[in-house]
């Protein structure tokens, strides 16, 4: 696995120091940024990379709860804090582990486990991609994969399958996975092209080979329609 991209956020400097003693004892992870503001970790996650968030919950201006509610792509994170009444809450944003201070390196190297765990699953899931976010082109998207810049042409798509906050375009001779979320991505193809027919699944129009009860059907793949949309899908597929 590459170096963790992890970032530091806690209004005491001693939190900050200890956790970063705490780092430079596991060769994996990468400290890329500290900050004792929830508005300074925004500047530094619009500015690079991070894998892994260390985030404490009482800060002024913005709690870190609410600084993991604002990002449209977070990283994972793990919560460091004094109290134990956010934990529920905590666990509600999908949060790696939940560390009550003062706490040992060991109960602290059990966290990170968990979040380098979480990240070897999505690295094997996704094949190890680098993500940019996809770009509107008259006919295409552009996506970073393992370093390259690869080519997603409308014409080319079946479908796209939502995969909580990533996506995955399936293709007539590729497959592709990226961070994005299917409600962008409804915005940002041509309406003419695709249709929105499940909470997650997007249709290539054109594509549709038949409707088989409440299952599309594009070659060898069943797509299911939504309850709510099944008069309105048919209409627009095969009627329109």
């Amino acid at each position: 696995m590459n170096a963790i991209k992890t970032l530091l956020v806690d209004d005491e400097y001693l939190a900050l120091n200890l956790l970063e003693t705490f780092i430079n004892k596991v060769p994996e992870l990468e400290v890329v940024g500290k900050a004792k503001s929830p508005i300074k970790a925004l500047e530094i996650l619009n500015q690079q990379r991070v894998d892994l968030m260390f985030l404490d919950i009482q800060m002024p201006t913005l709690s870190g709860n609410s600084l993991l509610r604002t990002l449209k792509n977070p990283p994972l994170a793990i919560f460091t804090t004094a109290y134990s009444d956010y934990a529920v809450e905590a666990f509600g944003l999908n949060a790696v582990d939940y560390l009550l201070k003062p706490f040992s390196f060991e109960r602290f190297l059990q966290g990170v486990n968990k979040a380098k765990e979480q990240l070897a699953h999505r690295g094997r899931f996704l094949e190890k991609p680098e993500l940019v976010l996809p770009k509107q082109s008259r006919d295409f998207f552009s996506i970073k994969v393992d370093g390259k810049v690869v080519k997603v042409h409308f014409d080319d798509i079946l479908f796209i399958e939502g995969l909580k906050e990533y996506v995955r375009f399936v293709c007539r001779d590729a497959r592709h996975v990226t961070l994005e979320s299917l409600k962008n991505l409804e915005e940002l193809l041509p309406p003419d092209n695709f249709l929105r027919v499940h909470k997650s699944y997007i249709v290539a129009r054109n594509k549709v080979q038949s409707l088989n009860g409440n299952m599309l059907e594009i070659g060898e793949y069943r797509i299911p329609i939504s309850r709510s949309r099944r008069e309105e899908v048919v209409q627009a597929i095969f009627f329109q």
